[in-house]
């Protein structure tokens, strides 16, 4: 049974490593590659650390692959952050929880014995859980059908690997049966090959093809319903989908459905009777969004700033512009204003209507 569990965590180990290669190789440039990259790391540090071999008695040089293992909850946090957040930034308190729990996971059992593990247990769904909510936040405004479906597998991976490697800790701390281990080798071996099938897609070149990870450019507000670049918009007319993109570009600019309060990728489908699967292959594939979101707000923020800038509109609230363009709340618009702008709504304003008067004096 030994030599059963020594070769699945070695199938599990080989496997793992030759993904943090390929990502290195193809994805390093990318925030999701890099932590795709280190949580493949930590992942076979931990099918290395949990071997029976070393239950007993942990040999020294281990201590660096154990460090990695117990971050490993953290990185898949951050991992499942920068893969479904376009947005996502890390910054220094991940690193702080990343310390906190490597820290927990080293102190508690050795003066707390297996009564106290239940706390590096919990902490480590905890970080599962916070990856987990990234999968399934903004799934329906998602326009990449392979990250989508990446969404709805990493949730049931998640459970999986919690069952698999954290629950058994839990339940049963002084177990060291032999079939427990043998069930955990079996059970990482397939949630590592389930992982690497839904990330990874191989080119003939050989260049890994992953659409979660290669951002695609984002046009700017101002260019709205624009081919991408690289795409001649006469290509994009004359195809399958130019009576939807004319449809869309109607909608979108004369009818201003942006405005709608709610709207959804769905709704918008319907109103221009098209699936909404083919609605949001356009988005993505035709004008290089990877977000419905971020499409709505290009067009709000394009109604903005032409309202800030009018010196006809200088008395009304920048709220009320806001609300009438779409958004919901001040806090989300201010974000989005500063990330396209670099200004915050007052300080564009406050510098359109300067630039404006200095114009008409002269």
């Amino acid at each position: 049974m030994l030599l059963l569990d020594t070769a699945l965590r070695g199938g599990t180990i080989v496997l793992l490593l030759f993904l943090v290669l390929l990502l290195l190789r193809d994805a390093r440039e990318s925030l999701a590659g890099r932590f795709g990259a280190l949580f493949a790391l930590g992942g076979a540090a931990y099918a290395v650390c949990s071997s029976p071999s070393f239950l007993t008695a942990a040999p020294a040089w281990l201590l660096p692959l154990h460090i990695l293992a117990i971050g490993n909850p953290v990185v898949f946090w951050l991992l499942s952050a920068s893969l479904f957040d376009d947005d996502f930034r890390p910054s220094w308190w991940h690193g702080a929880a990343w310390l906190l729990i490597v820290a927990d996971g080293l102190v508690v059992p050795a003066i707390g014995g297996p009564s106290l593990q239940f706390i590096c247990v919990a902490m480590a769904l905890v970080c599962n859980g916070l990856g987990a909510w990234y999968a399934v936040a903004g799934r329906d405004a998602d326009l990449v059908e392979s990250r989508r479906r990446l969404r709805s597998l990493l949730i049931v991976l998640v459970a999986v690997y919690s069952v698999v490697t954290l629950v058994p800790v839990a339940a049963w701390p002084e177990t060291q049966a032999p079939s427990l281990a043998l069930a955990n080798a079996a059970g990482l071996l397939a949630i590592t090959l389930a992982f690497a099938v839904a990330l990874l897609a191989v080119n003939p070149d050989g260049a890994i093809l992953s659409l979660p990870i290669t951002v695609a450019p984002k046009p700017a507000a101002s260019v709205q319903l624009a081919a991408r670049p690289g795409t001649p918009l006469t290509v994009v007319e004359r195809d399958e989908d130019g009576a939807l993109l004319a449809a869309l570009r109607h909608a979108m600019e004369h009818d201003r459905l942006y405005r709608a309060e709610g709207l959804s990728i769905g709704a918008l489908a319907t109103k221009l009777g098209t699936p909404e699967h083919r609605l949001r292959r356009l988005i993505n594939r035709q004008l290089g969004y990877r977000n419905f979101n971020a499409f709505l707000n290009g067009y709000r923020l394009a109604d903005v700033t032409a309202a800030l800038a009018d010196p006809a509109q200088e008395a009304v609230p920048i709220l009320t512009i806001a609300l009438d363009a779409g958004f919901q709340s001040l806090g989300p618009f201010n974000r989005a204003f500063k990330a396209e702008t670099g200004l915050t709504p007052s300080e564009f304003r406050r510098r359109k209507l300067a630039q404006t008067a200095q114009i008409a004096a002269e």
